[in-house]
């Protein structure tokens, strides 16, 4: 056996990327990892974690509202920015800090540098060269933006969690997750709120009725949707505000532009090309179920192989990958329900099958829907409802997609994940007793098909 410097080397210290070294190094492997920018990612540092300190900031403002029907007079509020952005800062600082000691104290070699694959064995980092037996990429991926005239007065998810000051209006361009999710912060935060998507109605991918249904509850949010929309040009005025144009003619001024357009597999200067790695067309790294790329001993996973990019579905992989090289273990890491999560205003909870994707894989469905103001609001005097569907295969009873768009959604979705991942029946869910009195209790009392 060839005498190399490690027997793991990863590039990228994200979600996958130190789930798999930590893991390793455990096994008496000798693992290397390098990171560029921040230990932990785009989740621990420009995504999941920073983002949804933000929507619980962005909540309180309804919160003050709602309480004067129950009794509390709250006075005069205010909201500063310096002090949200601060504060997430120093907690984000603090998650980098046990990532470092996660990896050193796991007795990983950690280096900070852009890793580069000088040959199938070989990363340079800062000039130095080393050898590993195999390397692993788990680079993330990088927010997108369309090329158009202005384009360089806008931000992406990258720059908004350190803005120096809190825009009074603010455009969000997009139709995915964190379109929708950023244009309730910034509405909950106070800042009059657009948000520009091109096709006719966002979330695509998702439940139709659950899309149609979030639109409106979005809406009674103060962000003003704008679809079928598109813009065409930015100008920078000279009191420093951007003055957008649409492509339907339409001017929007704004403080901030914020493009959520999607995000690529992060693989510029890794050394791809060079080695002859074969990729997909977006950029994305090409693997097979072992998450080895067409060079056996490079392998990648994360959202650098675009296939689920989330946080939960990266450390999966991370462990399947140990598990197959060290273990002599599978590396196959079951796609099938994956609960997700939209903290949106109200949230999405969701698992399993669309009513559509059902009406297309089984021959006869029954769909459940309960369309509600939850107790909360029969004296807070909002007026947001809550929407739960069940989607059930006639022939098995088997249950095979529940959705949920109200307070909570992302918690009380977990819960009803494991319930699919065993097999639940919609007979399993009828004979359990309900947790009263909670929205959560409406899964199990749902007892009439809404439409079959």
């Amino acid at each position: 056996m060839a005498d190399f410097d490690f027997d793991l080397f990863v590039i990228g210290a994200g979600s996958g990327g130190v789930r798999t070294a930590r893991m390793a190094a455990a096994k008496g492997v000798r693992v290397a990892i390098t990171e560029d920018l921040y230990l932990g990612g785009t989740c621990v540092n420009v995504g999941c974690v920073p983002k949804k300190l933000f929507v619980y900031s962005s909540h309180y403002a309804h919160d003050f509202q709602e309480a004067k029907g129950f009794g509390w007079n709250v006075g005069e509020t205010s909201f500063d920015w310096p002090t949200l952005r601060d504060n997430k800062t120093k907690e984000i600082e603090r998650l980098n800090g046990i990532y470092k000691n996660m990896l050193v104290n796991a007795g990983c070699t950690l280096m900070t540098g852009r890793g580069v694959m000088i040959d199938a064995h070989t990363v340079e980092v800062n000039g130095e060269q080393y050898t590993a037996e195999r390397i692993l990429v788990a680079t993330g991926g990088w927010p997108f933006v369309p090329d158009f005239p202005g384009k360089e007065h806008v931000i992406s998810s990258n720059e908004v969690f350190f803005l120096e000051q809190f825009p009074k209006r603010a455009v969000v361009v997009g139709g995915g997750y964190i379109a929708v999710e950023f244009a309730g912060i910034f509405a909950g935060l106070g800042a009059k709120t657009d948000l520009i998507y091109r096709g006719e109605l966002f979330l695509r991918g998702f439940d139709q009725e659950v899309r149609e249904f979030t639109a409106r509850e979005v809406a009674k949010k103060q962000v003003n949707l704008n679809f079928n929309c598109d813009i065409t040009s930015i100008d920078k005025q000279a009191d420093g505000s951007l003055l957008i144009t649409t492509n339907d003619g339409r001017t929007i001024e704004a403080d901030c532009v914020m493009y959520a357009t999607g995000r690529n597999p992060k693989v510029a200067n890794l050394g791809l090309e060079a080695l002859g790695i074969k990729q997909a067309a977006n950029g994305a790294i090409v693997v097979d179920d072992n998450f080895q790329s067409s060079v056996p001993s490079v392998y990648a996973l994360g959202d650098v192989i675009d296939r689920i990019a989330l946080t939960p579905v990266a450390l999966a992989e991370g462990m399947a990958l140990v598990n197959h090289l060290y273990n002599e273990g599978s590396a196959e890491v079951n796609y099938d329900l994956i609960a997700t999560a939209v903290f949106c205003q109200p949230n999405i909870g969701t698992v399993g099958l669309s009513e559509e994707q059902a009406r297309e894989q089984y021959a006869n469905i029954d769909v459940y829907v309960s369309d509600f103001r939850a107790m909360k609001h029969t004296l807070s005097g909002s007026d947001e409802r809550t929407l739960m569907k069940m989607i059930v295969d006639k022939a098995s009873d088997k249950v095979v997609g529940v959705h949920m768009v109200g307070s909570e959604a992302g918690e009380i979705i977990q819960g009803i994940a494991i319930a699919l991942k065993a097999g639940a029946t919609k007979a399993v869910f009828d004979s359990t007793i309900g947790v009263h009195p909670t929205a959560a209790e409406e899964f199990v009392t749902m007892r009439t098909p809404t439409r079959s």
